[in-house]
């Protein structure tokens, strides 16, 4: 198996330092450049292939996002591993978004242990859909920043051990809490996102999904009835044959999906 190559992209050379020691230390991969600058990165790409970019968020005239967004965009899109100091909001969007990043100051084993991701990925030739999840994150934070709405939804990618897979939203038909991820219901199977019900709920598509739950989001048009039980409470089956609890504070919206009530 050839080497995989990696280009670090750091503006403190420390950084590059460390990662140049670490990587030394690592027989599947090969260090074909270091730069302190996006610019740097942009003229070196050009005349080399990269497998693997670890790329610093903070740094001067382009930061580390603005460089993702135009990485993007190329034909042969990298895994992109991003490097942060300061950036909270960003790690808590990378966990959602399933991407990997090395929060400073990390050690030896958790470089090693982003190393062995980002290699599962390669071997499994899935760089494409960690860019499409870069993508939906850039203009998620794009519309944070702005004070506006994020984007609606119209595919999540979904990770889990030695896979990542695209699952378009047409083909939700209920998400439910599950500690720090969602389930999301399909028509034959459940799979889990790591995201929160809440986080869910400002970008899924408004008018197909309704919240009828605090733990519990589900299709509009996959709601088969509403009845009422015996003790007084709600409850709706779905056209999968799962039947989901329906709340009292939410009751009055899904109501009004039911012309008859």
């Amino acid at each position: 198996m050839s080497l995989k190559k990696v280009l670090l992209v750091d503006d403190e050379l420390p950084a590059l330092i460390n990662m140049q020691y670490v990587l030394s230390g690592n027989p599947d991969w090969q260090l074909v450049g270091s730069c302190h600058s996006t610019a740097l990165a942009k003229e070196f790409m050009q005349k080399t292939n990269i497998d693997l970019i670890l790329l610093d968020i903070e740094m001067p005239e382009q930061n580390g996002l603005e460089f993702a967004r135009e990485i993007c965009t190329l034909p042969n899109t990298p895994l992109i591993v991003f490097i942060t100091a300061y950036d909270q909001h960003a790690v808590s969007a990378f966990d959602v978004f399933a991407l990997d990043y090395l929060l400073k100051p990390y050690d030896d084993e958790r470089f090693n242990l982003m190393l062995q991701r980002a290699l599962q990925q390669l071997n499994l030739k899935q760089t494409a859909l960690n860019s499409t999840a870069i993508q939906d994150y850039l203009q998620d934070r794009a519309a944070f920043d702005e004070g506006k709405r994020s984007p609606e939804l119209q595919q999540l990618i979904i990770k889990s051990i030695g896979n990542t897979e695209r699952i378009n939203i047409d083909e939700v038909i209920w998400l439910s809490t599950a500690a720090n991820y969602v389930e999301v219901h399909l028509n034959k199977r459940v799979v889990l996102h790591r995201a929160t019900i809440t986080a869910m709920e400002t970008r899924l598509p408004e008018h197909q999904f309704i919240r009828v739950h605090r733990t519990a989001i589900v299709r509009c048009d996959a709601i088969a009835n509403l009845k009422i039980n015996t003790d007084g409470s709600h409850q709706i089956d779905l056209s999968n044959g799962d039947v989901v609890r329906v709340s009292e504070s939410y009751l009055k919206n899904l109501k009004k999906l039911f012309t008859t009530i």
